[in-house]
C-alpha cells in the first residue's frame, strides 16, 4: 500500500470514531467496576449513619454489578490485566468492608472490640478468598463449581440478614450477629464447593425452564423482598454442606457397589495358565 493510500485510511479510521470506539468498550467494563465500589462505599456511609434499610440494598446492587461487569468484558472482548485487579480491589470494598461495618453498626456495637474484630476477621476472609480466586490457574480449575463461598455471596448473607430486620440487635440477642459475620467468613476461606452460574445457558434445551425460574425470582423478590433475598442467601449458604453430603454419600456407595470377587473366581484366574489368555 502506498503512502498516500496509507494516509487516507488513517483519516477515515479517525473520522468513523474507530479508535475512541474501541476506548469505549474497554472503558465500559470498569464503569460498571466502579459502580460496584460506588455501592459499597455508599453502604458504609448510610450504615455509619444508622440507616440499615438504606445501606443493606447497595451490596445487593453491588453484587448484580459485579456479576455484569466480567460478563460484558468477555462479551465485548475488553478483558485485561488491570481489569482483573480493580475487580479485586472494589470487591474488597463492597464485599469486605462494607458487610462487615453494616453487620458491626447492626448488632456488634455493644460487643466493643471483639465486636469489631469479628469484622476484621470477615473482612480479612474475604480478601484471602478473592487473591487465592485470582492466582488459581484456569486448566485445574472446575467451572461448574467455586471453592469456597464467594464473597459476594458471603456479604450477601449479611445484607440479607439486616434488609429483613433493620432495627438492630440489643441485649443478649446481639449476640446472633457473631454467626452472621462469623459462619459466611469461615466458608470463605473453605473448600467446601459452590455452584457456580457462570456456566448458565440460555440455549440449551432447558433455557425456557431456568428462563422461568428466573422470571419466578424476579416476581418474588418484586412482591416480599426481605423473604426473598433472605431465603435466597441461606439457601446458598447451606447449599455447599447439602453438595458436600452428597458427594461423600456417593463415593461410600460407589466401592460398594463393585462387583465382589468370589474365591471361585480367583481359584479359576489362577489355574487357567498362560494358555488362557
Amino acid at each position: 500500500m502506498s503512502t498516500p493510500s496509507r494516509m487516507l485510511t488513517a483519516l477515515r479510521d479517525r473520522s468513523s470514531g474507530r479508535p475512541a470506539m474501541r476506548r469505549g468498550v474497554f472503558l465500559l467494563p470498569s464503569l460498571f467496576t466502579m459502580a460496584n465500589m460506588f455501592c459499597g462505599y455508599c453502604c458504609i456511609v448510610f450504615a455509619m449513619r444508622g440507616e440499615y434499610a438504606t445501606a443493606a440494598p447497595f451490596i445487593g446492587i453491588a453484587v448484580v454489578l459485579d456479576m455484569l461487569d466480567g460478563r460484558i468484558a468477555r462479551l465485548t472482548g475488553a478483558t485485561s490485566a488491570f481489569g482483573v485487579e480493580f475487580d479485586s480491589l472494589a470487591d474488597v470494598i463492597s464485599f469486605g468492608v462494607a458487610p462487615a461495618i453494616l453487620a458491626f453498626a447492626w448488632g456488634l456495637t455493644s460487643f466493643g472490640r471483639l465486636g469489631w474484630a469479628s469484622g476484621f476477621i470477615f473482612v480479612s476472609a474475604a480478601a484471602i478468598r478473592l487473591a487465592r480466586f485470582n492466582i488459581q490457574t484456569s486448566a485445574n480449575l472446575d467451572k461448574r463449581y467455586f471453592v469456597g463461598l464467594p464473597s459476594p455471596a458471603a456479604a450477601g448473607v449479611p445484607a440479607a440478614t439486616v434488609f429483613a430486620y433493620p432495627y438492630g440487635l440489643h441485649d443478649w440477642y446481639a449476640a446472633l450477629a457473631f454467626a452472621v459475620v462469623l459462619v459466611p467468613a469461615f466458608l470463605m476461606i473453605s473448600t467446601i464447593k459452590y455452584r457456580s452460574f457462570k456456566t448458565f445457558n440460555l440455549q440449551s434445551p432447558r433455557s425456557a425452564r431456568n428462563l422461568f425460574l428466573v422470571a419466578l425470582v424476579i416476581a418474588a423478590v418484586a412482591t416480599h423482598p426481605q423473604i426473598t433475598l433472605v431465603v435466597i442467601a441461606y439457601a446458598y449458604l447451606l447449599s455447599g454442606f447439602v453438595g458436600l453430603v452428597w458427594s461423600r454419600g456417593h463415593r461410600r456407595a460407589a466401592p460398594e457397589a463393585a462387583p465382589e470377587t468370589t474365591p471361585r473366581d480367583v481359584m479359576a484366574d489362577d489355574d487357567a495358565g498362560p494358555g488362557r489368555f
